[in-house]
């Protein structure tokens, strides 16, 4: 298994960066969905978001023991995991503050096993972003964060 810090080594010397949009859909009434359909929804959300931004999709909830990557892009010369979070609202902190210790951990375990999955000893370079999402289906923010995981 490759170590952590060779294979995520050029990820870590960029600085973190933020975009923020604001999304909302006029004319559309409020329903009951369960926690699943509301993750798939706000999943797709950032995957067509990141689409936009000129990435392109390489895989989705790709899963091992260690725990589940939510997307794989493709950023020019870079391979970028993406964990992506939904919140209401920023009472505790927020989507963003949710990928804490723990979740980052899982996050780098799940992408080594993808890398040496996929690529075996010659890993390309990458990163770790976070799609930070707060509101509703209705009325939303989108936060990309890049660089996400130091």
């Amino acid at each position: 298994m490759l170590k952590v810090s060779k294979v995520l080594e050029k990820v870590f010397k960029k600085p973190i960066t933020t975009s923020k949009v604001k999304v909302s859909k006029a004319g559309t009434t409020k329903a009951r969905t369960s926690t699943k359909e509301d993750g798939q929804f706000f999943e797709n959300k950032a995957c067509q978001y990141l689409k936009q931004q000129g990435l392109t999709l390489k895989a989705r909830n790709v899963s091992f023991a260690s725990g589940e990557i939510d997307l794989i892009m493709q950023d020019k010369t870079h391979l970028v995991f993406v964990e992506v979070r939904f919140r209401q609202h920023n009472k505790y902190g927020g989507a963003a503050a949710s990928v804490d210790l723990r979740k980052q951990t899982k996050l780098i375990k799940t992408a080594q096993l993808y890398l040496q999955k996929q690529y075996g000893n010659q890993p390309p370079s990458c990163r770790f972003d976070v799609i930070a999402i707060e509101g509703n289906k209705q009325q939303f923010e989108v936060d990309w964060i890049k660089n996400a995981i130091s």
